[in-house]
């Protein structure tokens, strides 16, 4: 009788304290949101943009090949004063629930981050169901809704390949860099660092884009491209940076993996590529008589990918010359992308954070003034160590025999 009662008691133990499938989610009741775009309406109200999945299109796609079948994404669009109302009033266009825990990119209209983003991320961080770790990018002359509607060739959700653009293109090129909606929000949190996004373009015709047609040429109507940086400062864009500039930026925070650098040899201009494999980059701070300054060292090396003069590469005193334009042209980077930095008043580089873990002390006297009045007129030295380690299948160009 005892192990009778004991069973009940522990069955009904389970039936209490087991809430089963009481928050079940069908798949069928789901929308699958990729990527969410926030713009401006004309009245100064915000509208959300959810580029949805449509999973029967996408993997017909793939079998079918080529734009065969239809279009892989579906396009929301929802207003509202605040975007947790936005969000919640598309559930009058959608037959299901959005479902954010697949989002993995944020497209913010240039005008959205010129007024100010702490509103937006706070409310993306604070859903259960969203990911920080989602990029988040910056639209560049067009709207968060016209990025999100192109149609891409390759990857057939065009979330997808901004993502992968943005990742290989940090990886091999060094211009551009991949920013989490998480490393925005800890960068508007810090007093010492201020955040960076990269930029998003369209390039060719915008309305032809948003067709199924340019997937089904050799040459799309409209392309995807990740272009430029953009500066914050109290959390608003305030500027951008391109090419070497922004190459300078990814110097200094160490961001740098692989690049490509052209240099000038007896008076010809890209003359010499030298193809970055390795790079560290350390960042200290300095403080004499109450004045801090900052060091920079960089280490780079790498190979001869090209070369349009005739070099001696057997030479060690051309190989030490070399070596010498290369360093001048990294420094050359860094310092232009500091003083555009300095310009605008906004320290994308964290040189507060480094001030605050030597001189904790000075730094709390200094931090609420340090963009307008410090950080201008901050002394930053800068030093490059470049090292030639291979000249690839070559010691000698064959303009040599010309």
């Amino acid at each position: 009788m005892k192990r009778k009662m004991a069973m009940i008691f522990s069955l009904l133990l389970c039936a209490i304290t087991l809430s089963g499938c009481w928050s079940k989610k069908e798949l069928t009741d789901l929308a699958f949101v990729i990527a969410v775009g926030i713009d401006k309406t004309e009245d100064g109200k915000y509208m959300m943009i959810f580029q949805v999945v449509n999973p029967g299109n996408v993997a017909g796609a793939t079998q079918r090949g080529g734009g065969s079948g239809g279009v892989p994404v579906s396009i929301y669009k929802a207003t509202g004063d605040n975007v947790v109302e936005a969000s919640r009033k598309a559930s009058n266009k959608l037959s299901r629930l959005i479902y954010y825990a697949h989002t993995n990119l944020v497209v913010i209209s240039e005008e959205i981050a010129k007024e100010g983003v702490d509103g937006l991320l706070d409310a993306l961080e604070r859903n259960s169901q969203f990911r920080t770790t989602a990029m988040v990018v910056i639209a560049r002359h067009h709207s968060a809704e016209d990025v999100l509607k192109i149609l891409t060739p390759i990857d057939k959700i065009s979330a997808n390949q901004i993502i992968k653009t943005l990742q290989f293109s940090e990886k091999v090129w060094g211009q551009t860099l991949n920013v989490r909606v998480g490393d925005v929000i800890h960068d508007l949190d810090s007093a010492g660092k201020a955040p960076i996004i990269s930029g998003v373009e369209i390039v060719g015709a915008v309305k032809k884009g948003k067709r199924q047609t340019n997937v089904q040429a050799s040459e799309p109507d409209a392309r995807l491209n990740i272009n430029g940086i953009a500066m914050f400062k109290n959390g608003k864009l305030v500027g951008w940076v391109f090419g070497e500039t922004a190459r300078g930026v990814l110097w200094v925070m160490d961001k740098i993996e692989q690049t490509s650098i052209t240099v000038e040899w007896k008076r010809k201009k890209e003359a010499v590529a030298y193809k970055v494999v390795r790079a560290k980059t350390s960042v200290a701070a300095h403080m004499k008589n109450g004045k801090p300054s900052i060091s920079i060292r960089i280490k780079a090396e790498g190979d001869i990918g090209e070369s349009l003069v005739p070099i001696d590469f057997t030479n060690p005193m051309q190989i030490f010359a070399l070596e010498k334009k290369i360093e001048q042209t990294i420094k050359n980077e860094v310092v232009h992308a500091v003083g555009k930095a300095k310009k605008e008043k906004t320290d994308v580089f964290g040189f507060g954070n480094a001030v605050y873990r030597s001189y904790p002390r000075e730094w709390k006297k200094m931090k609420h003034v340090w963009d307008e009045s410090i950080f201008p007129q901050l002394e930053v030295n800068v030093t490059v160590d470049a090292f030639v380690r291979r000249t690839e299948l070559r010691t000698k160009p064959y303009i040599f025999g010309q």
